[in-house]
């Protein structure tokens, strides 16, 4: 027992270790970003007494209803400390969140069934790219899996051991919700759970109950809410109301986005009901959920040993969040980020499940060949690991074929994080181009980036829009790009001088403006000049012919030139690069319903209706088709 205990140790200060180093190379994620800017109004509110409103004025992003403490703290302690890193800083405060869930989870294992399998628990979560990758950048999900895998251990501790309830388990249960509420109204749940624990408890013959137990939960509630609204603007002007409301809001998040699952473009609001069981499977490294079949095959025997209650908990800590999500059909997008909560479950379960493995087995030899089939099922994450850093979170396991499987087929880098690669080497770049002045767009914000370069501005644009805005270089993530373009290799462009790859795919590019034609082209077009609109497209084109909106554009200036067939003709070019270019699917259902041909107009309008359900205009022309058709 004592040489596991010290291999525990020791495992364990080697794994923080190991995750601060990482942390370094991490990304700034799309989330960070806003998070950051929140954390920062957020400060700017209780330095001002209030004055500043600013962290509750969130139409936009929605985070007044965040509680984001964990993100609080950290942009307190970098005031406090004046430190010029910040997102260096908070790459290492992320990952020390993440190391603590690693450890709350292992001293949980410990507590169930002892240091063994509290070592495999570390094994596991060291050969988890996704839990890994976001326990380098994202201060939002991975502290809250701490409070959640932190509340149930302790919740459990509290209620069914044999001893009286510890006053430190009291305090770190009361300390654990409110930092899993404190991130996000729906801690709430973890109150709830609580008191249903309690009543499990009462149930169970092998456990007496009593009125001290009900007054400690109602206690450890009560300072549990107060302590979770202490750093939250939004949950401090009315306590009740707004924690309610914002975990209404959180329930069914007011924003949609588009994103790739299973080879299709769809809303976040109508993904099926599956999507995150199996966006899952899919990612989760498969000696994960071998260890989970194997506890499942096991827990007969586990349960015989008088922990079964205790492992059926945490089993129903694991399921009811998803199948609660499920029943809701919750707005649900970016993979399953938003469920790294219960993976820390998970991983115990599956610790446990080789644990019970290795009891039986007694012979040094057959001890070695279970060894050898852990190492085997690891190689493939661990291999993932080694050569994409920092993109660990991008992984998808062998039942897609890995990254290049899933490529075209499911998001990858859907938290922009090869943004931050491009514009190291963009900067590198430019310096060497002696160039000190540039005009840069990107998907997402990297202005932090390129904050000591004041002579290149940057600024945000819609990867599609880019030909209609003024700039020299773009740095465009694959987000967003249609699976059309992705699995027929036609992104990124040609004009692309510095691609960022990821299990030899890419994720991230750098383009270089080679003509401004398309942009002057767009602005005779908005300002009426329908000749020098046409002149400019049809010199853009000679010099970059893969842009579908420059062709779409192009079409507008020569439909109101009174060229409609050479409109149709040049819409018909941008399908033939991108087919579900919903522009152009639309616009050439309008030029068919205009020159009378109904048939064919319907046929665009439901082809685009079939590609984006929330295509509205679209509903609004076929029903007159159809009025017109029933007259």
């Amino acid at each position: 027992m004592k040489d596991l205990r010290y291999t525990f140790i020791i495992s364990s200060v080697l794994l923080l270790i190991v995750m601060i180093f990482m942390s370094r190379d991490a990304g700034i994620s799309c989330d960070e970003v806003l998070h950051y800017q929140q954390s920062e109004s957020v400060f700017s509110f209780f330095a001002t007494n209030g004055r500043d409103q600013s962290a509750l004025n969130t139409s936009d992003t929605h985070l007044k209803y965040y509680g984001q403490a964990y993100d609080n703290l950290v942009t307190i302690l970098i005031h406090w400390f004046r430190i010029d890193d910040v997102y260096g800083f908070r790459h290492i405060m992320s990952s020390l969140a993440g190391w603590a869930v690693i450890l709350l989870t292992a001293l949980f294992a410990i507590w169930l069934s002892g240091y063994r399998t509290g070592i495999i628990v570390l094994f596991l979560f060291a050969v988890s790219p996704t839990f890994m990758g976001h326990a380098m950048n994202n201060l939002k999900d991975i502290p809250f899996a701490l409070g959640y895998v932190a509340s149930i251990f302790f919740s459990l501790k509290v209620l069914f051991s044999e001893k009286k309830a510890s006053f430190p388990d009291v305090i770190f249960l009361t300390i654990s919700i409110a930092l899993a509420l404190s991130i996000r109204a729906g801690g709430l749940l973890l109150i709830c759970y609580l008191f249903f624990f309690y009543c499990i408890r009462l149930a169970c013959k092998n456990y007496g109950g009593n009125g001290k137990n009900l007054i400690i939960i109602l206690l450890v509630s009560g300072a549990a809410f107060f302590l979770s609204i202490l750093l939250w603007p939004f949950a401090l002007q009315n306590p009740l109301r707004n924690v309610y409301e914002s975990y209404r809001v959180m329930a069914h998040f007011p924003s949609t986005f588009r994103q790739i699952f299973e080879g299709k473009m769809m809303w976040s609001d109508y993904m099926p009901w599956y999507y995150i069981p199996k966006s899952m499977a899919i990612t989760i490294p498969l000696i994960v959920m071998a260890g989970f079949i194997i506890f499942l095959a096991f827990s007969k025997k586990i349960f015989q040993k008088g922990k079964g209650l205790l492992y059926g908990l945490v089993i129903f800590a694991i399921f009811f969040p998803l199948i609660f999500v499920m029943v809701e059909k919750s707005n649900l997008y970016s993979s399953w980020r938003q469920f790294l909560f219960i993976y820390p479950l998970i991983i115990l379960i599956a610790a446990t499940g080789f644990s019970q493995v290795f009891d039986p087995v007694k012979k040094r030899l057959y001890r070695w060949a279970l060894f050898a089939i852990l190492f085997l099922l690891s190689v493939h994450p661990v291999k993932f690991m080694a050569h994409n850093r920092p993109y660990h979170y991008l992984y998808y396991n062998q039942m897609t074929g890995g990254l290049k499987g899933a490529y075209g087929n499911y998001e990858t880098d859907y938290y922009f994080i090869g943004q931050t690669e491009a514009s190291e080497w963009l900067i590198s770049y430019l310096n060497k181009s002696s160039k000190d002045t540039a005009i840069v767009k990107a998907t997402f914000s990297v202005d932090w980036q390129f904050r000591n370069h004041p002579g290149i501005k940057t600024s945000y644009c819609r990867n599609e829009e880019r030909s209609q805005y003024d700039w020299d270089y773009a740095i465009i993530t694959n987000r967003y790009i249609t699976p059309f373009r992705l699995k027929n290799k036609t992104w990124p462009p040609r004009n692309a001088i510095h691609i960022i790859y990821a299990d030899s795919v890419p994720i991230c590019a750098v383009l270089e403006r080679r003509t401004k034609a398309d942009y002057f082209g767009y602005k005779a077009l908005d300002e009426g000049r329908n000749s020098d609109a046409i002149r400019f497209f049809q010199e853009a084109l000679k010099i970059n012919d893969e842009d579908e909106l420059i062709f779409y554009n192009f079409a507008r200036a020569l439909y109101s030139d009174g060229q409609f067939a050479k409109a149709d003709s040049v819409l018909k070019r941008a399908l033939r690069i991108n087919p579900e270019f919903e522009p152009a699917l639309m616009y050439l259902g309008n030029i068919a319903k205009v020159q009378g041909k109904m048939d064919v107009a319907a046929d665009y309008y439901k082809k685009l209706l079939s590609i984006n359900r929330k295509y509205y205009d679209a509903f609004d022309k076929l029903e007159e088709i159809m009025a017109e058709k029933n007259k």
